[in-house]
Parts: C-alpha cells; sequence; structure tokens
C-alpha cells in the first residue's frame, strides 16, 4: 500500500467509525443524512451534515453544520477544504455511514483523529477546536 493511502474500516468497535480527519476539532449533535443539497431543510443549526460527499452546491449548509462527515473524499476534497476554511470539524472517507445512522440520532465527530462515534460523546454539542 502506497505511502498515505486510508483504508477506511467498518465500525472498530461498536458505533464508532474511522475515516480520514480532514479537519480538526470535537463537535456532537443531531446527524442529518442529506443526499442532495436541496433536501437538507431538515438541517439545523448546530446539527451534523453527514453527505455522500460535497461539491460547491453544498457550501452553504456549511454554515448551519457543527461538523461534517462524508462517506467519500479525502484531505484535498471540497468538503474538506471548506470544512478548514470554516473551522468545522470534518471525516472523509467514512462508506456506509449514511445506512448505519438514524437522521437525528446523536453522534460525535472528532475531526482530528477521524472518529464518528454514536452519541454524544464529550463534546456536549459543543464545537471546539483541537
Amino acid at each position: 500500500m502506497a505511502a498515505g493511502v486510508h483504508t477506511p474500516a467498518a465500525a472498530t468497535e461498536r458505533g464508532v467509525w474511522t475515516g480520514i480527519a480532514v479537519s480538526p476539532g470535537t463537535a456532537s449533535g443531531a446527524a442529518r443524512m442529506v443526499l442532495h443539497p436541496a433536501e437538507a431543510a431538515h438541517l439545523k443549526a448546530g446539527d451534523i451534515l453527514v453527505a455522500p460527499s460535497t461539491d460547491p452546491g453544498w457550501t452553504p449548509l456549511f454554515l448551519r453544520a457543527s461538523a461534517i462527515v462524508m462517506e467519500s473524499g479525502g484531505f484535498l476534497s471540497h468538503g474538506a477544504i471548506v470544512a478548514r476554511e470554516y473551522g468545522i470539524p470534518a471525516v472523509a472517507n467514512v462508506p456506509g455511514i449514511l445506512k448505519a445512522l438514524e437522521d437525528g440520532e446523536a453522534i460525535a465527530v472528532d475531526g482530528s483523529t477521524g472518529r464518528v462515534m454514536r452519541g454524544r460523546g464529550e463534546t456536549h454539542g459543543a464545537r471546539a477546536a483541537s
């Protein structure tokens, strides 16, 4: 395997997924599954945006999200770059996360370690830089 290549794992332990840490910080909140930016009316301020991937059409949604989780992408993907610019924790390359979580389920995101955890974790709804 080439250096720098990340092979994502399924849930490494019950309710914990590991992807690529693309924007540092931690946040917790309600997971909002959004398959297309036009279908994001249910995304409220402080929710965690869970998406297949993002492109420039998704950017306005980042202003409402406390964190971003993407099924695909990497350190140089659109979602990663915009999350870093906005100071939003983000994890990319978490295949299957859209099917593994329920819309509105409480999750915690650690953009510094690339972990997505079921439940609120230790962040208690806040966004914090690491």
